[in-house]
């Protein structure tokens, strides 16, 4: 367990060094300039030079790549050029949204979907299975904003039910904060629920295809015990696999539903910065979600080993 821990760990480290230095270079050749834009069009060369030596951004490339990267392993991510407040404490506040939302998203995607796929795959070419598998398509082809302003219309201007969008904060209390974030969570959810519950099914129906549960049948096991005794956990590593990617995506992908919504989160900041050229926040809010993606790759290889041992053996 030790030598496969330390090589997944190798690997996430390797891959955050060479995600930095692809955010760092992708971001260094956008064209246009920070200070420029803060001072305005009709700002003097030098009152533009002059800011632009304040906030750093006329040092050579290694040099502030290098004090990006040492800054980042002590917590200093800098000053934003548009709001002077340091950048931890925007992206701090900002995440205590985007989490949430996030974890509300996953969650209801992974109770529609492990429900929906594994009654699918228990009645499998039935009408249940064409139903869901029916639902599950039209799931994959709406399109999350487009199901935000749906729900909006539904929920918001007719029944009147919810807010159209903003949020009221945590302090207002937490039933409020998550009544806020449910009809966001939906939309997320909805097209990751579609796409989540085909996979499950899948998998489901080739774990029922081998020897071994029909061993069990033959056995007189019932066919619900053999399901949740024998097939789930055979069947959950592509759907593990499936989930991790979908967590990471409900981190990265919220910029669109959060601004139908006119929710303060992380996406809408990433969203605010680039308009206003504050490249600092765009590039430490980036490589934020970057390592959310990293890590969460590295917790599903850990998921790997406990759920299937022969994994773990095959990779020693």
């Amino acid at each position: 367990m030790s030598l496969f821990l330390f090589k997944r760990l190798i690997t996430l480290i390797a891959t955050l060094v060479g995600a930095s230095v692809v955010v760092f270079l992708v971001l260094e050749i956008l064209p246009g300039n920070a200070a420029q834009i803060l001072m305005g069009p009709d700002a003097s060369p030098e009152a533009v030079q002059a800011l632009a030596a304040k906030l750093g951004i006329d040092r050579p490339p290694v040099e502030r790549y290098w004090n990006w990267v040492s800054g980042m392993l002590v917590g200093d991510l800098g000053l934003s050029y548009a709001y002077s407040t340091p950048v931890a404490e925007l992206v701090m506040e900002r995440l205590t949204l985007t989490v949430p939302l996030a974890l509300m998203a996953m969650t209801i995607t992974t109770i529609l979907a492990l429900a929906a796929g594994i009654y699918a795959a228990a009645r499998h070419n039935k009408l249940g299975d064409v139903g869901v598998m029916g639902l599950s398509q039209v799931g994959i082809a709406i399109p999350n904003f487009w199901f935000a302003i749906l729900l909006i219309l539904l929920f918001s201007v007719h029944l009147r039910w919810f807010s159209a969008g903003g949020f009221p904060g945590w302090d207002e209390g937490v039933l409020q904060g998550f009544k806020a974030l449910l009809l966001p969570a939906i939309s997320l959810a909805v097209v990751q629920s579609a796409i989540l519950a085909r996979i499950t099914r899948s998998a489901v129906l080739e774990v029922l295809r081998e020897d071994y549960v029909r061993t069990a049948r033959a056995k007189g096991v019932s066919r619900r015990g053999t399901m949740w005794g024998h097939v789930l956990r055979n069947a959950m590593i592509p759907v593990i696999t499936v989930m991790g990617l979908q967590f990471a995506e409900l981190l990265a992908g919220t910029i669109v539903v959060e601004n139908v919504f006119y929710l303060p989160g992380l996406g809408r900041l990433i969203f605010q910065s680039i308009s206003n050229r504050d490249l600092i926040v765009v590039r430490n809010c980036v490589m934020l979600l970057a390592t959310m993606v990293v890590v969460v790759n590295f917790v599903v290889d850990m998921l790997y080993a406990v759920i299937d041992p022969r994994v773990k053996a095959s990779d020693i």
